[in-house]
């Protein structure tokens, strides 16, 4: 197997909730108040529709499509969503420091480092606003993949609360057997006081609506115990895809940062959150060498302390 390459679920396709639009020569990103399918194919007038976008969209009230049924691919809640803390360069779309809020992996002059982490809202390295949180939620939509998902990516604390939170629970509740659970994307509404009381949009996962979740759960575990008769091996399946994440200390390439960035980071919005953002955002390998820097002086006191 090749090495230091990160083995992940086949994507098929993705979900957004909106849309890089092109405004004054600049491409800029645009929020929406329903989902978006759409292949992995992006041309200069967007990312083309998947043919699952107009067929769930038919039966959607108002052509609105604000519920996905889905299921997931994995029984881990930690497989199925992925979220860290992820510093992102916006020149390149490459992932700098990627942590969890105690330890990081961190792209230095010597390499990838394993260094602490103290939370973009802590860390010197994250004043620019390039840090945020940033989570992938794989979900399996309709009958016809059998591994290949679709992916919804988010910068949002709502979403992946909301998200982290609701997997660990259904896991918990049905006695693991997740990946057997029907469910539905859910798109939320609300205003706080940092949108100015404007409404803001979050992900949310829950059961379906003509089930309980008690019928749910029934039915989830007779669907697990079907499949494992049948010789589908889920704990295997979930042990192969731990190991796929393992094999690269990101799990991510530099295609989906540049996606990223474009969508999540747009160009002026490191300005806009700290006035010292320019200086570093000026020259191509302005913050790359602030890292290296930080992870040298770290490193010089790891060595004192010792």
């Amino acid at each position: 197997m090749i090495k230091n390459l990160a083995i992940t679920p086949p994507i098929v396709g993705r979900i957004s909730i909106g849309r890089v639009v092109e405004k004054n020569g600049k491409r800029l990103p645009e929020k929406d108040d329903q989902f978006t399918l759409t292949t992995q194919i992006q041309t200069r007038d967007g990312w083309l529709l998947h043919p699952l976008d107009e067929q769930l969209r038919k039966d959607a009230p108002g052509g609105k499509l604000r519920s996905i049924s889905v299921r997931m691919l994995f029984d881990d809640p930690d497989l199925n969503l992925r979220a860290e803390y992820t510093l992102f360069d916006r020149q390149n779309g490459r992932s700098l420091c990627v942590g969890d809020g105690e330890t990081c992996r961190r792209q230095t002059e010597e390499g990838v480092q394993s260094l602490p982490c103290p939370s973009p809202d802590k860390c010197p390295l994250a004043a620019n606003g390039a840090c945020k949180p940033y989570g992938r939620l794989s979900v399996r939509v309709g009958d016809d993949e059998d591994v290949g998902v679709f992916v919804f990516r988010t910068t949002g604390y709502n979403s992946i609360r909301t998200l982290a939170a609701r997997l660990r629970y259904y896991h918990a509740l049905s006695g693991g057997v997740l990946a057997a659970l029907p469910l539905a994307l859910k798109l939320r509404g609300k205003s706080t006081t940092q949108s100015h009381r404007a409404p803001i949009y979050y992900v949310d996962l829950t059961t379906r609506d003509e089930q309980t979740l008690e019928d749910a759960i029934l039915g989830a575990r007779a669907v697990a115990r079907e499949r494992k008769e049948r010789g589908i091996d889920q704990a295997a399946l979930d042990e192969a895809a731990r190991a796929g994440f393992g094999l690269a200390a990101f799990d991510f390439d530099e295609d989906e940062g540049v996606q990223v960035v474009e969508e999540f980071l747009p160009e002026g919005a490191a300005n806009q959150q700290h006035p010292e953002a320019a200086s570093n955002e000026g020259t191509p390998n302005g913050l790359k060498a602030k890292l290296d820097q930080r992870a040298r002086s770290q490193s010089a006191g790891e060595v004192s302390a010792s």
